[in-house]
Order: structure tokens, then sequence, then C-alpha cells
């Protein structure tokens, strides 16, 4: 018997939890998120990179100590996968008093958190200054409020349709891809950032195969996130034993086998 693969559905009156992930279901929305440290003088920022190795990741402060230019790819993990990708995008100040003058990076999970510090280059502006932080990407003006939106829990990243990731310059720019196996089997490429790999679970229950992760959260992320979804069809006494599953880096990869 072929197993068929389960498209995403919104999860609440035809509305996605987060547009930027089918699978998720609560936590920080939105491929970004900025946050001013209280009390320092230090942004932080948290940018998903799925399946981006460590070894991989590129960070260059630009000479106008504005700007922050980070890269990384996500190799092609298995051979069923259509591509490797690669993320790129600028993360920096949008105030004109200030300059960047230190970055620190940790990559975890499939996301990369930054610590900016930031000094005063202008004195005469102020307390007015608003020491937001931006996100630069190759995308439409529509795409403009989900990535430069600073409230994780602004109701504007829920919609009825997913937003391609911006962030990926080459290679599938989707959350999730599926592929038929000859045997009838399927393979499944699954994103969820942040989730490390012990906290991924595969269940099957009256024919349906259910992925879920729990990304705790890490530095200064203002939540948690989870993921959950129906993701495939197989015969009602069907032996999970059957799939196989690799997690690595937020991406969890099934091979579910046909009987």
């Amino acid at each position: 018997m072929e197993i068929r693969f389960v498209e995403p559905v919104p999860q609440s009156e035809g509305m996605y939890y987060a547009t930027n992930n089918p699978y998720q279901v609560n936590g920080p929305r939105g491929f970004t998120e900025f946050k001013v440290l209280d009390g320092t003088a230090k942004l932080f920022v948290r940018i998903d990179f799925p399946g981006v190795r460590n070894n991989s990741v590129k960070i260059l402060l630009d000479p106008s100590q504005k700007a922050v230019f980070v890269s990384g790819e996500a190799p092609q993990e298995m051979v069923y996968d259509a591509s490797l990708r690669e993320f790129g995008t600028a993360t920096g100040l949008l105030c004109d008093c200030c300059r960047i003058t230190n970055v620190e990076s940790v990559l975890g999970d499939g996301v990369l958190r930054l610590i900016l510090s930031k000094e005063t280059i202008d004195f005469h502006v102020g307390s007015s200054c608003s020491a937001r932080a931006y996100t630069s990407v190759r995308a439409s003006s529509s795409l403009s409020r989900l990535i430069r939106g600073y409230d994780p829990e602004d109701p504007a990243f829920t919609g009825p349709d997913i937003v391609p990731n911006p962030l990926v310059q080459t290679g599938s720019t989707s959350a999730y891809e599926s592929k038929q196996l000859s045997d009838g089997g399927l393979f499944l490429r699954i994103d969820m950032p942040g989730v490390p790999n012990d906290k991924f679970a595969v269940t099957v229950e009256n024919g349906c195969v259910t992925v879920t992760g729990r990304a705790p959260a890490a530095m200064d992320d203002s939540s948690g996130r989870e993921y959950r979804g129906n993701v495939a069809v197989v015969p009602r006494d069907y032996d999970s034993r059957r799939i196989e599953a690799f997690a690595n880096e937020g991406v969890i990869r099934l091979i579910i086998h046909s009987i």
C-alpha cells in the first residue's frame, strides 16, 4: 500500500497560528525576533536557520557598524532532499545615533541567536533613540511586516496562507517537503527550528502519523515554541517501527516504509 502524505491545514477557523510555519502551534511567531535587553546597551536577535550547521555560519559586521550580515548552509542530508539550502540576511540598527561595537553569536538546533552590543555616537539624539533592529531580505513588500515586525505575538503573524521563507537564498523556501518513494513509501522533511534532537516525537494512531516537537526557550527568547501536525496516512494496523526518523539542527526527516 502506498503511504500518503497529508498536507498541513490551518489549526483554527481557516487560520494558521504562525504563517512562517504550518506546524507551529504556540510560542513566538515569525522567522525572526528582536528584543532590547533591559538595563543594557544590547539587542537580542533570533533568526531561524533550520538545518544550518555551525561550521558553515558566516557573520560579518559592515564597515559602517550599522549592519551585520549572516549566512549559513543547510546541506543535503539525505539523497531524498530536493537540494541543499543556503540562508542569508542582514540585521542591524534603524537609528542614526548608535553603532554596533560587538557581535556575539550562538547557533543551536536550527536557530541563530545574536547579541548586538552598541554605543551612542550622536548624543544630540538623546532619549528619542528607538534602539530598534531590522532584518533585510530579498522579499516583496508584502513580507515586510513579517520580517521587520518586533512583536512575535502580533496577530499579523497569523493568517490563512503560509509565507515562503525569505531567508532562503538557494533551495526550497517551504517549511516541509515530501517525496513518494518508488516502493510506495514516503520521505518527509519538516522544519521545526529550535527543537533539540531528543525533543521530537513520532506517533501512529488510527492510521495517522503525527510529528511533534518542543523547542525550549534559549538565551533571551521570549518563550519556547511547540510544533505538531498530522503528516501521513498509513494502514490502521501499521507498525510504527517501520518509520525511520532522523533529527538534526531543528529539522526532522522521516522515511515511512510501505508494507
